[in-house]
């Protein structure tokens, strides 16, 4: 379903700014807490903690993130769940959310009421707090949602860096064919991630969206590389049929596809893989967790070993 209308009674510009604003807070519903803690002064008021501070953002924007055959209410979801996964990466919990949309005046009002009750859900569901935003009007045919999540630690802080030489390569779930729809139905991995950072041999964590071709190279330490193991990349079921579609290979889709949303985690060269692989399986026994390689000195490359060079992932601007 398109997010525009060409009945100007149907649309965001027949209601104007104000009215458009009681509406969202009656489509949020208890999504959104009462002032001061939610809509309605100039600038949300969130409780203190003791704890590490996360703050990330992400937005959907029509035509980038989603299309008309996404629907509304999966588009809302999806806002909240690309920024749940940033918070998943660092191992925290998310807390709460500032929302900021761009408009244009024929967006549909019935599209955009879907789109905050698949929000509203998910934040539900995530127990997160909706708690302000802002709203401007954008160029005919213009969707933007820009999201700012706010979360804090539930473990150790894990970052993208830390990794040595000889540390293990680690991946959540299977990777490739988004565009099959794993891009908005994903479950950002929060649970996994806050139990990985309360594991000592995980030295840093990031989670996938641009492919890991290029998201391991923000994890990879100066001086080495990583030496994966081709057979051992979870590859999706969507990304070997969008394989059959493209004339690529799977192996290329799972590497480059982008918006896989799972994590790469950097485990310790002397950790205990059997009994990590064994614990992880009592709490998360749905979710594969993959050894896929090591860093090695850029001279000690093993032969066979995956060139990444070779592939890449999805990168803004290009």
């Amino acid at each position: 379903m398109s997010p525009f209308t060409s009945s100007r009674a149907s649309s965001v510009g027949a209601r104007g700014e104000r009215r458009l604003i009681t509406e969202i807070r009656r489509w949020l519903g208890d999504a959104s807490p009462a002032s001061p803690f939610g809509i309605g002064d100039d600038c949300a008021v969130i409780p203190p903690t003791r704890r590490h501070q996360l703050v990330t953002t992400d937005p959907v924007i029509y035509g980038s993130h989603f299309d008309d055959r996404v629907p509304a209410r999966a588009v809302g979801a999806k806002l909240l769940k690309r920024n749940l996964s940033d918070i998943a990466a660092m191992g925290g919990r998310p807390v709460a959310a500032v929302i900021s949309l761009a408009l244009a005046p024929e967006t549909s009002v019935a599209w955009l009421r879907g789109f905050y009750l698949g929000l509203a859900d998910c934040a539900r569901r995530h127990r997160v707090k909706i708690v302000g935003g802002d709203i401007t009007q954008g160029p005919k045919g213009f969707f933007g949602a820009f999201l700012t999540l706010h979360g804090e630690c539930t473990g150790r802080l894990i970052t993208r860096t830390g990794a040595k030489a000889s540390d293990h390569i680690f991946v959540t779930g299977r990777l490739g064919g988004s565009l099959l729809g794993h891009h908005y139905q994903f479950s950002p991995r929060l649970a996994e991630g806050a139990w990985l950072s309360r594991r000592a041999e995980v030295r840093a964590m990031m989670d996938v969206s641009d492919g890991l071709a290029k998201d391991l190279d923000c994890l990879t330490p100066a001086g080495l590389v990583p030496a994966l193991d081709e057979t051992a990349i979870p590859i999706s079921t969507a990304a070997r049929r969008q394989a059959k579609r493209s004339g690529k290979s799977a192996l290329r889709h799972a590497l480059g596809d982008g918006e896989d949303y799972e994590l790469l985690i950097i485990i310790r060269v002397a950790a205990d893989l059997a009994r990590l692989q064994r614990d992880w399986r009592k709490h998360f026994p749905r979710v594969p967790l993959t050894l896929i390689g090591r860093f090695v000195s850029r001279g000690k490359v093993p032969a066979g070993a995956l060139n990444l060079t070779d592939y890449r992932g999805y990168e803004h601007l290009r």
